[in-house]
């Protein structure tokens, strides 16, 4: 026999109305959110409509307030606090997206830059943020990796994005996909390496004379074989800096040795395995040129695995100054560039209006010469005795022994 189990009356069966008293249950219902204003409720998305219209104002006051353009319309200070109130209040967000589409703008200025991990570079990229932030705008950043092809892609990316404005610091190598830009209404600026002649208005580092004045800090101190290891072949800035160099090599009848012009990029790789080849190499130097401070980092790493000391073996300069250069065993001379006042002012010739200056200008900022303790005076006796890795142990010292004289010899050469 089946036993039957019955369920209690009191209890209802599931998919039932019935309460445990039995009476029809009543569904539970959420609490009406309380109005906050007339239209919009503390659930429902807030509208610069609604706003405007809780605190008797037009939109478009509303609009110019919380796009930071108060004091322009002359918008007295009680009524900007109060839609800014009212806005926080409310969690207002505007819709960056239709706002874009009405204006034909989206408060976006594009960066292409060729290392975001060069601090160089990285320097740059912070204060065109910084810059662009404090007129309202955000910033859409690409890194190229120092390839032309990559950077082409990039530039196509932003023109996508509908980004209201440009600035590009270019690989240097090629200037074609650049033309259109030129041509074209989408403001641009060049920053770092540019093309003179393209039409692109532009801010850099005055390069040629950075570089003259530090060979001439060389040569003022008696070094006569110096090793230029250059950057990037045909990017702008490399090929000025080289041209410094060369200018000051002339200037005082010296002929250059085109062996001791070495490298191809500007990273620390670079000037890690040209110095290693130039201390195998004929003829000997005694200082080092490095067009980056990346260049001169992997130069500083080759010279002590080769037991050779800065600047009592080989004195070197770096062109760029960086956060790190005070701290090294040998705080390192530098050529100091104007990085964060080119990202400003790279953002200022954007934003500004064609009227305002001709949209093909260029700036160039000077440079300034950090003098620290990694390059020494040499005497001209010193400066012909030239020392390779094959003079090791006692033949080394011996070799070095004119350049490292007690300093209170007659003869012994002065430090810087």
């Amino acid at each position: 026999m089946k036993t039957r189990h019955r369920l209690p009356k009191n209890k209802a069966t599931p998919g039932s109305n019935k309460s445990i008293s039995g009476r029809p249950s009543t569904p539970l219902k959420s609490p009406k959110p309380e109005p906050l204003m007339h239209g919009i409720t503390a659930s429902s998305k807030a509208t610069l409509v609604g706003i405007a219209d809780q605190l008797g104002l037009s939109p478009t006051t509303v609009s110019r307030v919380l796009s930071g353009k108060g004091d322009r319309y002359r918008i007295s200070q009680k009524t900007q606090q109060r839609v800014r109130e009212l806005a926080t209040s409310l969690n207002f967000k505007p819709n960056q997206v239709a706002r874009g589409l009405r204006l034909n703008k989206t408060a976006t200025i594009g960066l292409v830059i060729p290392d975001v991990s060069n601090p160089y570079f990285a320097t740059i990229a912070a204060h065109v943020t910084t810059e662009a932030r404090r007129r309202h705008y955000s910033i859409l950043l690409c890194d190229s990796q120092e390839d032309p092809r990559q950077e082409i892609e990039a530039v196509h990316l932003m023109e996508s994005r509908n980004v209201d404005g440009l600035v590009l610091c270019p690989v240097g190598l090629t200037r074609e996909h650049l033309v259109g830009l030129a041509a074209g209404e989408r403001p641009v600026v060049l920053v770092d390496r540019f093309f003179p002649d393209l039409g692109i208005p532009y801010v850099a580092s005055d390069n040629f004379h950075g570089a003259k004045d530090a060979t001439e800090y060389l040569l003022d101190r008696g070094h006569e074989r110096i090793v230029c290891l250059q950057g990037l072949r045909g990017c702008m800035p490399n090929e000025e800096r080289v041209r410094g160099y060369r200018a000051a090599m002339e200037e005082r009848g010296l002929a250059v040795d085109e062996n001791l012009v070495a490298g191809d990029a500007f990273g620390e790789r670079c000037g890690y395995i040209e110095t290693k080849l130039l201390l195998r190499a004929a003829g000997g130097f005694t200082a080092i040129f490095a067009l980056s401070n990346q260049i001169a980092l992997g130069a500083i790493q080759a010279l002590a695995e080769e037991g050779l000391k800065i600047p009592d073996d080989v004195s070197i300069i770096a062109f760029d100054d960086s956060s790190y250069a005070p701290y090294l065993a040998a705080p390192l001379t530098t050529v100091a560039q104007r990085n964060a006042e080119m990202g400003q002012i790279a953002v200022r010739f954007l934003l500004a209006s064609p009227a305002s200056h001709d949209r093909s200008q260029g700036l160039l900022l000077p440079t300034r010469l950090i003098e620290r303790q990694s390059v020494r005076s040499i005497s001209r006796s010193a400066a012909t005795t030239m020392v390779h890795p094959s003079t090791t142990g006692a033949a080394r010292q011996e070799a070095l022994a004119p350049m490292s004289a007690p300093e209170t010899s007659p003869a012994s050469p002065k430090r810087s």
